[in-house]
């Protein structure tokens, strides 16, 4: 029985202890972001973000829970970074629904730390995540003359040194496990080149929940049910995070 004591402890400082967590909905107002037949990523990426903050803060009362956005409205990459930054969150992490081109289908949820990509398939995510930036002013500027649709501009991530990577891919490991014991098809862990993960100064993550393209993918990720699943796997891997995080802090 001794043994538990120490457990008990850490949880209980787990539980209480300040955190402060950013969730942030991809997309929003005049950007979409992918499109199914029957919804919108925005929509769904809201709907799963705010179920995963009010789970947080029914059962954690020692964590902070900060929204880059709550209702429909465009939110830059920069300004969901700098809210992050500002509030000097613990972690971030960004919620988004995964798309094909035409005629091609999958299935599946994946999540995603900084860095360069390895296959192709990865740099295309990064691309059409980035090209919301193109929604903003003066986006050449802001973001330095990047080009989210040239293979080039992202060259910076293979150079990049990310701070956080461990924590990152621990986040990420751990929501994916959480994924799979629910069912979901698991497309696994990986690095991509994602510019609001470039600017934010904490472990982070971005997490795709399934294809929007897919017919009973759009299906799911749309019913009550399906985000349901989904906001729990999100919640309950941060909370095994941050047990970890702990017992490795013993």
């Amino acid at each position: 029985m001794k043994h538990l004591l120490p457990l008990a402890l850490a949880l209980a400082v787990l539980l209480t202890e300040s955190f402060t967590l950013v969730i942030d909905a991809g997309h929003g107002g005049r950007d979409a972001g992918a499109v199914g037949a029957v919804s919108k990523e925005k929509d769904i990426n809201l709907a799963v973000a705010l179920e995963v903050g009010r789970l947080v803060e029914d059962n954690c009362p020692g964590v902070k829970v900060i929204y880059t956005r709550k209702t429909d409205v465009f939110i830059p990459l920069q300004q969901r970074a700098q809210i992050a930054n500002k509030a000097k969150a613990d972690l971030f992490i960004s919620i988004h629904t995964n798309s094909l081109p035409k005629g091609r289908y999958a299935h599946g949820v994946e999540t995603y730390t900084l860095g360069m990509h390895r296959a192709a398939e990865n740099l295309a995510v990064a691309k059409r995540e980035n090209a919301v930036i193109k929604y903003e002013k003066d986006y050449q500027q802001t973001y330095e003359g990047f080009d989210p649709n040239s293979a080039e501009s992202y060259v910076i991530f293979e150079i990049m040194q990310d701070t956080y990577m461990k924590q990152s891919v621990e986040l990420a490991k751990s929501i994916q496990n959480q994924y799979v014991s629910r069912g979901r098809p698991n497309k696994g862990v990986h690095q991509a080149g994602f510019l609001v993960l470039r600017e934010v100064s904490m472990p982070s993550v971005l997490t795709e929940l399934g294809f929007i393209n897919t017919p009973d993918e759009e299906t799911y990720l749309n019913s009550s049910a399906g985000r349901s699943d989904l906001a729990q796997s999100i919640y309950q891997g941060f909370l095994n995070y941050r047990k970890q995080q702990t017992k490795d802090k013993q």
